[in-house]
C-alpha cells in the first residue's frame, strides 16, 4: 500500500526508514499514463520509489492556468499504488514555501530564455527551484523525467551537472495515444474538436522527422501546422540535443508548442540530420 504524507517531517521519517536506492518523480498530479511509465521505469531501478504532487505556483505566470490546474489527489494516489509507488509527498503551498515566495530563485540561464522561456518568463526559475528543493528534501538518487517536456529535461541535467547535485536524471520518452497526440494532463481541457486538431502538431514532427536536412524538416513540418486552422503555433523549432543551433549533420531534436483553443500543448521528437546513422 502506498503511503501518502504531506509535511516535510514525515517525509524524512519514512525516507530515513527507506531501504537502498531511492529515486523521484515529481509530478503536479492529474497523474496519466506518462506518469505511470516513469514511476515503472523508477520502479525498475529503485528499491524505494517516491512520486511528488505539487501543483508549483512558482512555474506559472499571471495568465496562465494555475487555478483551473487538475487536482485529482485519491486517484493519483490509486494510480500511484497500482504502479507499487512506497511514497506519495503532497505538501501544500505552505509546506513547501513556509516562508512565503522565495525571494532566493534558481536561474536558468540562456537556455531558459529559448522557447518555453521566451514564451514564458519565469517559468523555468521557478521549475528549476522547486525541483531542486524536492531533490533536496527527498533525497533521492535516481530522478525520472519525461522527454515530452524536453526543455525541462535539458535543463534540469545542467542544474545537476553545474550546481553537482549528487543525483542521476533519467530521461523517459514521451507516451502517446495510439493516434500519436503526447500524454498531457492539459489533454482533458480539449474538446472534441480541438482534440482532433491536436494531432497536427505529432503529424507535423513525424513529417519532419521523415526529412534529413534542416531545411526541408521545417519546411514539412510547418506545412502540416500551417494546413490546420484550429492551430495557433507559437514556435517550431530544429535544434540540437542540447538545445543549440540544429547541426547540418547527426543527432537533432524538433520542438513544437501551439494553442488549440486556449490550452497550450508541447511535444518534440529526435531526429538525425545528413546521412542515416
Amino acid at each position: 500500500m502506498t503511503e501518502l504524507v504531506h509535511t516535510r517531517a514525515d517525509l524524512a521519517a519514512a525516507r530515513a526508514a527507506a531501504p537502498g536506492r531511492t529515486a523521484v518523480v515529481m509530478t503536479m498530479g492529474a497523474l496519466h499514463e506518462g506518469h505511470r511509465q516513469l514511476m515503472r521505469e523508477a520502479r525498475k531501478r529503485a528499491d524505494y520509489v517516491i512520486v511528488t504532487v505539487f501543483v508549483n505556483p512558482l512555474q506559472f505566470g499571471p495568465n496562465e492556468d494555475y487555478d483551473r490546474y487538475p487536482r485529482t489527489l485519491e486517484a493519483d494516489v490509486e494510480a500511484c499504488t497500482a504502479e507499487q509507488v512506497d511514497l506519495v509527498f503532497a505538501p501544500d503551498r505552505a509546506e513547501m514555501y513556509p516562508g512565503g515566495t522565495p525571494s532566493v530563485t534558481l536561474n536558468a540561464g540562456p537556455t531558459g530564455e529559448i522557447l518555453e522561456g521566451a514564451s514564458r518568463p519565469g517559468h523555468f526559475a521557478g521549475m528549476l527551484t522547486v525541483v531542486a528543493k524536492l531533490l533536496l528534501l527527498t533525497r533521492a538518487e535516481l530522478a525520472f523525467f519525461g522527454e515530452k517536456d524536453y526543455q525541462q529535461l535539458a535543463l534540469i541535467k545542467r542544474m545537476v551537472q553545474d550546481l553537482e547535485i549528487g543525483v542521476e536524471i533519467v530521461g523517459v520518452p514521451t507516451v502517446r495515444e495510439p493516434d500519436g497526440l503526447a500524454l498531457s494532463s492539459r489533454n482533458r481541457y480539449l474538446t472534441a474538436e480541438q482534440r482532433q486538431a491536436a494531432l497536427a502538431l505529432s503529424q507535423a514532427l513525424r513529417e519532419g522527422a521523415l526529412q534529413n536536412e534542416p531545411a526541408r524538416v521545417l519546411e514539412a513540418a510547418g506545412k502540416i501546422l500551417e494546413d490546420e486552422t484550429g492551430v495557433h503555433v507559437d514556435y517550431l523549432a530544429l535544434t540540437d540535443p542540447l538545445l543549440g543551433p540544429a547541426p547540418t549533420a547527426g543527432p537533432a531534436r524538433l520542438l513544437v508548442a501551439a494553442k488549440v483553443g486556449t490550452t497550450r500543448l508541447i511535444d518534440n521528437v529526435p531526429l538525425h540530420l545528413g546521412a542515416p546513422a
